[in-house]
């Protein structure tokens, strides 16, 4: 079992940084590749990012790559999600989701969800 719970989200302008956080608890958080997803109202829940168990492979949604970065602490189990250079676009709910699936690149197949933070990018 993993809880993972995310902050860090808020109303920002566009151009603007923000890093969203999750700490998950549980003993087996380095046993999972973890991720972020995200959901905009009215549209499907995608895929962001994702990083594998030990956190050296990560993988990224082409609408994100360049500007978004996941990294992981396993000791302190943690995960991340840094977003720079925001855009209208990016407004959605992000979640912080587990998966025994290391290599794992979409939107299903993953074991746990946190209940997701709020990011809101003007115009």
């Amino acid at each position: 079992q993993v809880l993972l719970v995310e902050s860090g989200g808020g109303l920002v302008q566009t151009g603007d940084s923000l890093r969203l956080s999750c700490a998950a608890s549980g003993r087996a958080f380095g046993s999972y590749a973890m991720g972020w997803l995200r959901q905009a109202p009215g549209k499907e829940r995608e895929f962001v990012a994702s990083i594998s168990r030990s956190g050296g492979i990560t993988y990224y949604a082409n609408s994100v790559k360049g500007r978004f970065t996941i990294s992981r602490d396993n000791a302190r189990r943690m995960v991340y999600l840094q977003m720079n250079s925001l855009k209208p676009e990016d407004t959605a709910n992000y979640y912080c989701a587990a998966s025994s699936r290391n290599d794992i690149q979409s939107s299903s197949g993953w074991n746990y969800w946190g209940q997701g933070t709020q990011v809101t990018v003007s115009s």
